[in-house]
C-alpha cells in the first residue's frame, strides 16, 4: 500500500498538520453522533456536488436504491435490477480479495435535497459533510454495486473489506423528475467490446492464454483486432481478442464461457501454441496465411480468407475448439499430435458438404449467385457440425 504521508515532497511541517487537525477536531466532536465525512466541493451542470469517501462500516445504512417496479417507471428512481449482476460485482471482489489482488468499483453517484444535510464550507473547495442519521441518499448510478457490497458487509466474510473506503458523488438535488433524468443521462455511457475488456484482462485464465496466443501463433499475430468488437478487413484483421479468448475455451472445457481461472498461463498455452502452429501450418485452408505476415498480406486476400474459409470467423473457430478439445488430455497437458494432423487435412472452405444444413445453410437469394452461403452460429447448428465431423473421422 502507498503510504502517502512519507512522500518525499510532503513539504507540510508537523505543527502545522497539528493545528490543521485541532481545527477540525471540534466540528467532529460537535457532530460526533452524526456522520461527518471531509469532503471536496465542485458545480458541474450548472449544479452543486460534492465528493465524499465513505467507510464500508458506514455504507450499509447511508445508501438506498429506488427501483421501480412492475410497469411503471415513476415507481422509483432508479431501473429494475438486473437479475444476477449484483452477485457478478460480488464474485468479483471476493475472489480478488481472498487472493490479496487489488480490486475496484467505480464511484457511485447519488442524490439528496440539500435541506437534508449540513454543509460546512472551509473554503478552497474544501468542506465538512454531515449526514443525519435518519438521512440516506437515493442512488442515481451504483444500485448493482451498492447492493454488492451491502450483501457483502452483511456476509461472513465481511473481514475482505471491512478496511476499504467507497466513493461516493453527491449531487444536491431534491427533485423527484430531474433525479430520474440523471439516471436516465448516466446511463447513456457506451458499452465497452469485449475485445477490449479482455485486452486490458488480468493475465491469467483464459485472457492470459489468449495472450499468450495472439502473440506466439502466426495464424493471430498481427490480424487480431484486440479493441473492437469486430475485425476491420481494411486493416487486414481476421480475429478478435473476444473470438479467439472462447476459443480457448472451447478447447479445455468445452464451454466458450469458461474463465479456466484454475489453468497455468504458461503450461496451458504452451502445449496449445505447439499444437495450433501444426495445425494452422499444415491444413491447407490456412497454410498461407499462417506463413504471410501481416504486412505482406493484401487487403483482398484477406477478404478471401474470411469469405471462404470457416476457420476466418468465429463460429469455424468454435467448432474447431470443440474438436480440439477432445484431442486434449488435461492429465498429460497434451494434445494427440495424430488427430490434431486428421483435423488440419479436413476442407475448411464453407463450400464443403460436411459443414452444410449446420453452420452453413444456402441462402435461397443471395447477393453474389457464386457464394450462396450464409453462416448460423446457433448452438445445435455447432454441435451438429462437430458430430459430422466425428463420424466423418470416425472418433469414438
Amino acid at each position: 500500500m502507498v503510504n502517502i504521508n512519507q512522500d518525499s515532497a510532503n513539504t507540510i511541517p508537523p505543527e502545522v498538520r497539528g493545528k490543521f487537525n485541532a481545527f477540525l477536531e471540534p466540528f467532529f466532536s460537535k457532530y460526533h453522533r452524526e456522520r461527518c465525512y471531509p469532503g471536496l466541493i465542485f458545480r458541474q451542470g450548472k449544479r452543486t456536488m460534492l465528493q465524499i469517501n465513505v467507510p464500508a462500516s458506514d455504507f450499509s445504512g447511508l445508501l438506498q436504491a429506488k427501483p421501480s417496479t412492475g410497469n411503471d417507471p415513476d415507481s422509483g428512481k432508479n431501473r429494475p435490477e438486473v437479475k444476477g449482476h449484483a452477485e457478478e460485482i460480488t464474485q468479483y471482489i471476493v475472489e480478488r480479495a481472498r487472493k490479496g489482488k487489488p480490486w475496484i468499483v467505480g464511484t457511485l453517484t447519488a442524490n439528496i435535497d440539500p435541506k437534508d444535510i449540513i454543509i460546512i464550507d472551509l473554503g478552497r473547495g474544501i468542506c465538512l459533510v454531515v449526514i443525519r442519521r435518519g438521512v440516506k441518499l437515493d442512488i442515481t448510478d451504483g444500485q448493482h454495486r451498492k447492493r454488492a457490497i451491502h450483501e457483502l458487509i452483511e456476509s461472513a466474510e465481511s473481514y475482505l473489506i471491512s478496511d476499504d473506503d467507497f466513493p461516493i458523488t453527491l449531487v444536491l438535488e431534491g427533485d423527484l423528475r430531474q433525479c430520474q433524468t440523471d439516471f436516465r443521462d448516466m446511463a447513456q455511457t457506451r458499452q465497452l467490446d469485449k475485445s477490449l475488456l479482455l485486452s486490458f484482462g488480468e493475465f491469467s485464465g483464459r485472457v492470459g492464454i489468449t495472450k499468450e496466443l495472439i502473440q506466439r501463433v502466426p495464424m493471430f499475430q498481427g490480424k487480431t483486432e484486440k479493441i473492437k468488437s469486430s475485425p476491420a478487413t481494411k486493416q487486414k484483421l481476421i480475429y478478435t481478442t473476444n473470438y479467439i479468448a472462447r476459443f480457448v475455451s472451447c478447447i479445455f472445457t468445452k464451454d466458450p464461457n469458461h474463465q479456466l481461472r484454475d489453468y497455468d498461463v504458461y503450461e496451458a498455452s504452451d502445449s496449445l501454441v505447439i499444437c495450433l502452429n501444426k495445425f494452422f501450418s499444415r491444413c491447407s485452408n490456412t497454410e498461407y496465411i499462417f506463413d504471410t505476415p501481416v504486412e505482406e498480406l493484401g487487403e483482398d486476400e484477406v477478404a478471401a480468407f474470411k469469405e471462404d474459409c470457416l476457420l476466418g470467423v468465429s463460429v469455424g473457430l468454435e467448432v474447431l475448439g470443440r474438436l480440439l478439445y477432445l484431442t486434449y488430455s488435461q492429465t498429460d497437458n497434451y494434445f494427440n499430435e495424430e488427430k490434431v494432423l486428421q483435423l488440419s487435412q479436413i476442407n475448411w472452405s464453407r463450400e464443403n458438404l460436411l459443414w452444410q444444413d449446420n453452420v452453413v445453410r444456402i441462402d435461397p437469394k443471395p447477393k453474389n449467385p457464386d457464394k450462396p452461403f450464409k453462416l448460423t452460429t446457433a448452438a445445435n447448428a455447432v454441435n451438429d457440425a462437430v458430430k459430422m465431423v466425428i463420424d466423418s473421422l470416425g472418433w469414438m
